[in-house]
């Protein structure tokens, strides 16, 4: 499982669901969609209309995948904080039933608030 507390792996970048859509296919249900994705060099985040998809890639290769599923009807409370003129990163803070927190940095040019509308969309 990814490690959380060390916000400084994610500083997530988007990227086109479709780069990334053929890795996570196997795990996707039906009636499942991909809404956002965002990348680190070799680890990504993808978001869909039920859960949150944390793919961690290990090795030197990167043939093996971790992927972690959080959903959404688990999340107990979530924060967003856009980027500003000095501080051009945003942050998505989650609170997990039985997880705790999983913290995620993004780049300043992620649109965090469409993110936090998902989410909202599914928990409340």
């Amino acid at each position: 499982m990814i490690d959380f507390e060390k916000a400084s792996v994610f500083k997530l970048s988007p990227c086109r669901p479709e780069d990334i859509a053929g890795s996570v296919a196997p795990i996707i249900i039906q009636g499942e969609q991909i809404i956002a994705a965002f990348k680190t060099v070799r680890d990504y985040v993808v978001f869909t209309n039920k859960r949150l998809i944390a793919v961690n890639v290990q090795g030197m290769l990167g043939k093996k995948k971790d992927f972690t599923s959080l959903p959404y009807n688990k999340v107990q409370a979530f924060s967003i904080e856009t980027a500003g003129t000095f501080d051009l990163d945003a942050e998505l803070e989650l609170w997990f039933s039985g997880l705790g927190k999983v913290r995620l940095e993004f780049r300043g040019d992620s649109d965090v608030r469409h993110i936090g509308q998902l989410i909202a969309q599914h928990t409340l």
